[in-house]
């Protein structure tokens, strides 16, 4: 591993300025990255480009983490840590559970990966980001005078150009925090990390978990419904920002719809999907049920291919990190106004539920 120097900044608003102080001096981070144009059109971006801006010259690498989330104090020691293990790559430590990339970060999970290649068909998440220096100034020469003001887009442009997405921290030791959103994100609702982890269990996953380069077909679900997202669907007229129900897609999978309605005749349990269906109705149960079969298929397939775990990670570690991609999931998958209603025994219920599924895809052959 080579010797890193990590730089930080937290890119902040006025109005979150008391809580980014805070934030900063409980982490040791370098200082503040304020929005020059408080009272302007919202925009992440404007605020970025300062932060990036405030990379320490001599160092190796910057660290910027937006305001809004919580994370343990031992964070750039963690970044610092992976920045040495991946010297040249965009990292990232938070994923939101609802997003293909969570889906990527959940499949990778369940496979036993502790790091998965971003998708090229979605925004980059950018709640804590470190790039190499270069790499930093890079993005900021590409980024200025752009008309985007979303930074997380920007940045899945600017490495799609590269030819190299981020990669992505399955473990996640940085958390989102309230629901609020200058730039307009509120609407999404509770918007939590896709595999909460602490961080004595992240340093071995970060330093020695295996990296999962190309997941597949990826399910993931939005609004109560259950998606796919496909392999290669960035080359689309679209850029691959559509969305495909699972139904739609299972031909490019190579499953079929009634190899699916087969197992959730056989596996799926009358009981818990009864009591997921009476909290938030029989349609979401069911969506549940078959996005989780589909994610416990990929990845065992995707663990095929990882191969066997080289061991230096602690099997409990990886256990824990399979069962917080897995809690996640139900709550992820409602709809954004019903999110609050998923308090700790409707996720226990959900995660019990889901873990069914996921068993079931795992048992399915080989493909």
């Amino acid at each position: 591993m080579r010797t890193v120097r990590v730089s930080s900044a937290v890119m902040t608003h006025p109005v979150r300025l008391v809580q980014a102080r805070e934030l900063a001096e409980r982490l040791g981070l370098d200082g503040l990255a304020l929005d020059p144009e408080p009272d302007g059109p919202p925009s992440a971006l404007r605020t970025a480009l300062v932060a990036w801006a405030a990379a320490e010259t001599g160092g190796s690498h910057h660290l910027v983490v937006q305001d809004d989330v919580s994370a343990p104090e031992n964070l750039v020691e963690l970044v610092g840590r992976a920045a040495a293990r991946f010297p040249d790559e965009a990292l990232v430590f938070y994923t939101n559970w609802h997003a293909r990339n969570g889906g990527a970060s959940r499949l990778a999970a369940l496979a036993g990966a502790a790091w998965v290649r971003a998708v090229p068909d979605e925004f980059t998440p950018s709640l804590a980001v470190c790039l190499p220096l270069g790499t930093a100034e890079e993005f900021r020469r590409f980024a200025t005078g752009s008309a985007e003001r979303h930074d997380d887009e920007l940045f899945s442009v600017f490495f799609r150009a590269r030819g190299r997405m981020a990669l992505i921290a399955v473990p996640n030791v940085v958390e989102h925090i309230g629901t609020s959103s200058i730039n307009g994100h509120a609407t999404q609702g509770i918007r939590l990390a896709v595999c909460p982890t602490d961080a004595a269990d992240a340093e071995p996953l970060l330093e020695h978990g295996r990296v999962l380069e190309e997941p597949g077909w990826i399910p993931y679900m939005r609004y109560g419904e259950g998606y796919i997202r496909l392999v290669g669907q960035e080359h689309g007229a679209d850029g691959g920002r559509g969305h495909h129900r699972w139904r739609d897609a299972l031909p490019a999978t190579g499953l079929t719809e009634r190899a699916v309605l087969d197992a959730v005749a056989e596996a799926m349990p009358a009981d818990l999907a009864a009591q997921v269906a009476g909290r938030f109705g029989r349609d979401f149960a069911e969506e549940l049920w078959i996005h989780c079969l589909l994610l416990g298929r990929q990845a065992a397939e995707a663990a095929r291919r990882l191969g066997d775990d080289p061991g230096d990670v602690p099997p409990a570690a990886l256990a824990r990190l399979r069962d917080a991609a897995v809690s996640t999931a139900g709550p992820a998958g409602l709809p954004p106004e019903r999110r609050p209603e998923a308090g700790p025994d409707e996720v226990r219920l959900m995660s019990a539920f889901a873990w069914t599924a996921v068993r079931a895809g795992e048992k399915w052959p080989p493909a």
